[in-house]
């Protein structure tokens, strides 16, 4: 469902904006409307990412493999 918004900007930046629509061939509403929803879409990665990454940390990492030496090994001189 789409909803009208009211938006007030600078008189020159309107006007590049509609050169710019113009060029891609299409309205200032429909360029806004896309620029918007890639905007919200990157922020939804974004914060998919933040999650999963918040999640490992909590976890923790499996390496793997075993501790072949003791700490006074590694101290040795």
């Amino acid at each position: 469902m789409k909803q009208n918004i009211t938006l007030s900007v600078d008189k020159e930046i309107l006007r590049k904006s509609k050169i710019i629509a113009a060029k891609k061939d299409m309205s200032v509403s429909k360029m806004l409307g896309d620029i918007l929803k890639e905007l919200a879409d990157r922020e939804d990665k974004y914060l998919a990412a933040q999650k999963k990454a918040i999640k490992n940390l909590e976890s923790g990492f499996n390496l793997g493999g075993k501790k072949t030496w003791s700490r006074e090994e590694l101290y040795e001189r």
